[in-house]
């Protein structure tokens, strides 16, 4: 059963991070909520909704960028003090505005997570998480990986408060106290945690940032996952959850907010599955969400706070049933005056315009004139999509973009998105002098405030990816944003890897410490935390997203062991990592194991994708001609099955083939350097025997191309 929710749109504010907004507490039952919401201006805002005008109830002095929101109070009372997040310091304020609290984390790094219960506090920076009772020192902890939420369980079923940590390494962690009680394995880096259910419990809501959602219970000692959502449309990852009775079940619904602006309600059917019920995009990042009563008395509604401004998602709200004659003329009358004071306001932002424009030029057109830039917020994210092995480019201004130019020193492929309006256009770039592989212009659309773009990089070649972005302001101005492209860019952290591969071995022994190596391996991979892990080794596990091809990485102070299926990726690590060293002047002495088993079970592995690729690029080859036939002979009926399927294809295979341009050379060249690598650490030099495979890949057989690796 599917809902229909009308829009309202509540106001504009400042630019907002996420779980920046709260609903406060109602005073009755179903009775109207006040709004509190903080931005990048530091500016604390809390309104309410009154004839449909947002009515402001305090608003705070601008400071230094807010970064998360809770509410909070003493527990059995309604949780209706504010709390907010600035640097390393919290400051509460009560619902009329007046500051109560100003505590100092004394953290080096700036909160970028909260939960508040009752007396106690509990704080994320990066990788540190703090939590105080009555701003006292309790507990601490140092994470193995970035933290990115975080919220506290209380239930009777637990002898004390467990704190759970979203961590970018596909991990949550239950901690007791300063310890780790144990950590529980989700399908994709945490990005947001919300309790089901708000009177406390076991159950936690979890959004990951490749956009999956799901459920888990939590005990003492160990978790049960009770179910999880796939991202089959492809949507943006999850930045805010919560939970609400929408629909008006007595069942509470989940209300999602994606990065991509998508706006989702899931009910639950007969047998207890979550299933889509709402879906709506807006042309924003969705930073918050809540359920409900703001805009009118007893009705529910999903607010949502974007990147600049605040929309709801409402059940239709009845009309009167019979006005009256004096009923109509009294709402003409309230129409018309709103209509008039909303013209009168135009007409004085019209006039400020031009008396501001008129100001300017006096003013830069004067001798003592100095050239102000216009400060403007990007919000971008650089991600690695496991579906097809790309790079999904996000980038998010506060303001209208006007273009975008793109340059790269490194070979990479920009692939259709089917969201991305914007008029694209390459200029020629010559890589010898000026090492430009890239040069790429996007003419965005009026409005256009979210661009989305895919690349697709390839392995073995590393450099920087620059995103210029000049946004319509007057004057003119631009920033840059910069974006690695890492020697195995396709490699993906995984959390275990299959151990009776064929495996190849690559040892480093050296005068190197524990830090050294971590950067050179955070140099080469991606995923890989920037601070060196606590102990004296680590062991990482990594899976190709293009090749399925897998990756184990062990190392501590003065020795490194790297282990893959895929000779590749050990020459690349090798040619890389010896490369570093140098520029550190440290001697490495390096070993190999090869096993000539890995090579026979890469090219298997690459055979379905190639022979798919193939066959693709034949039928798109035949396209052309079958039309023409089609249209000479009036119909297609003479055609085998075979090529009639073709040609009522045409338009996906087209589309598909446009989507994924130079795929099948890039399986090609994957090929073509499996076939050096492998004799490289022979010792043997078989660049001239190439062309050879080439013409074996024109015809392609596997059992043909088995043979020519083997005898060669």
């Amino acid at each position: 059963m599917e809902i229909h929710l009308n829009r309202v749109d509540y106001m504009q504010v400042g630019v907002t991070s996420q779980k920046t907004m709260r609903l406060l507490p109602a005073l009755g039952k179903k009775a109207t909520q006040k709004v509190a919401i903080a931005d990048h201006d530091g500016i604390l805002t809390c309104f309410g909704m009154k004839k449909g005008e947002a009515v402001p109830v305090f608003k705070t002095l601008p400071g230094q960028k807010i970064t998360r929101m809770d509410l909070g109070g003493a527990v059995g009372t309604p949780q209706e003090k504010i709390f907010i997040c600035s640097g390393s310091q919290v400051r509460g304020f009560t619902k009329k505005g007046k500051q109560f609290l100003t505590f100092e984390a004394n953290l080096t790094e700036t909160i970028n997570a909260m939960h508040v219960s009752g007396a106690d506090l509990f704080v994320c920076a990066s990788y540190i998480y703090n939590h105080y009772c009555d701003c006292k020192d309790q507990d601490y902890y140092l994470s193995g990986d970035k933290i990115n939420d975080i919220t506290c369980l209380s239930s009777e079923n637990l002898t004390r408060p467990a704190p759970v940590l979203a961590c970018q390494d596909r991990v949550l962690r239950v901690l007791q106290g300063s310890e780790l009680a144990y950590d529980i394995e989700v399908p994709g880096p945490p990005s947001v945690l919300e309790l089901y259910s708000k009177e406390g419990g076991e159950e936690i809501l979890y959004g990951t940032t490749d956009g999956k959602m799901g459920l888990v219970q939590v005990g003492e000692r160990s978790a049960a996952t009770k179910w999880e959502i796939d991202n089959d449309k492809k949507r943006g990852g999850i930045l805010c959850i919560d939970t609400y009775d929408i629909i008006g079940d007595g069942v509470n619904d989940i209300l999602v907010g994606r990065d991509d602006g998508t706006v989702e309600v899931y009910g639950f059917d007969s047998n207890n599955e979550p299933t889509l019920r709402f879906e709506h995009v807006l042309s924003e990042s969705v930073t918050s969400i809540q359920g409900g009563c703001v805009g009118k008395e007893t009705y529910d509604e999903v607010l949502t706070a974007t990147y600049t401004e605040i929309y709801c998602y409402h059940l239709p709200w009845p009309q009167k049933a019979e006005a009256g004659p004096g009923d109509e003329v009294r709402m003409s009358k309230e129409t018309q005056s709103k209509v008039e004071a909303l013209r009168a306001e135009l007409e004085q932002l019209q006039l400020k315009v031009l008396q501001g424009r008129e100001q300017y030029q006096q003013i830069s057109q004067s001798s003592t004139a100095v050239s102000a830039v216009p400060v403007f917020s990007i919000n971008d994210k650089f991600t690695l999509c496991q579906d097809d092995a790309s790079y999904s480019l996000t980038l998010e201004v506060q303001t209208a973009i006007d273009n975008l130019l793109l340059q790269s020193d490194v070979p990479i492929d920009l692939l259709d998105v089917d969201k991305n309006s914007a008029v694209v256009s390459f200029s020629e770039c010559d890589s010898e002098p000026n090492g430009n592989f890239l040069l790429a212009t996007y003419r965005c659309q009026a409005n256009t405030t979210r661009l989305e773009l895919k690349v697709r990089s390839i392995e073995g070649q590393y450099g920087t990816l620059q995103a210029y972005v000049t946004p319509r302001l007057q004057p003119k101005t631009c920033q840059v944003r910069q974006y690695q492209i890492k020697p195995l860019s396709l490699h993906q952290r995984t959390h275990s890897i299959d151990q009776d591969r064929p495996m190849n071995r690559l040892s480093l022994v050296g005068q190197f410490s524990f830090a050294e190596i971590h950067a050179w391996v955070v140099f080469c991979l991606p995923e890989v935390p920037e601070k060196t892990p606590a102990g004296e080794s680590i062991t990482f596990y990594f899976h190709n997203t293009f090749l399925g091809t897998q990756l184990e990485a062990t190392y501590c102070k003065g020795e490194g062991h790297f282990r893959s299926d895929n000779i590749s990726t050990i020459s690349i690590l090798s040619d890389v990592l010896s490369k570093e060293a140098t520029k550190k002047k440290i001697n490495l002495n390096i070993s190999y194991d090869i096993n000539d088993d890995s090579v026979s079970h890469t090219l298997k592995m690459i055979h379905p994708k190639l022979e798919y690729q193939l066959l693709l690029a034949r039928k798109v080859q035949l396209i052309d001609a079958l039309k023409e036939l089609q249209v000479h002979e009036g119909n297609a009926d003479f055609l085998i099955p075979e090529y009639r399927k073709i040609l009522d294809e045409s338009a996906n295979l087209l589309e598909e083939y446009k989507k994924q341009p130079a795929h099948l050379e890039r399986l090609y060249g994957m090929i073509t350097d499996l076939f050096i690598d492998k004799f490289k650490f022979k010792g043997q030099n078989v660049k001239t025997k190439v062309s050879s495979l080439l013409e074996i890949l024109d015809n392609y057989d596997l059992n043909s191309l088995l043979d020519f690796f083997n005898e060669a």
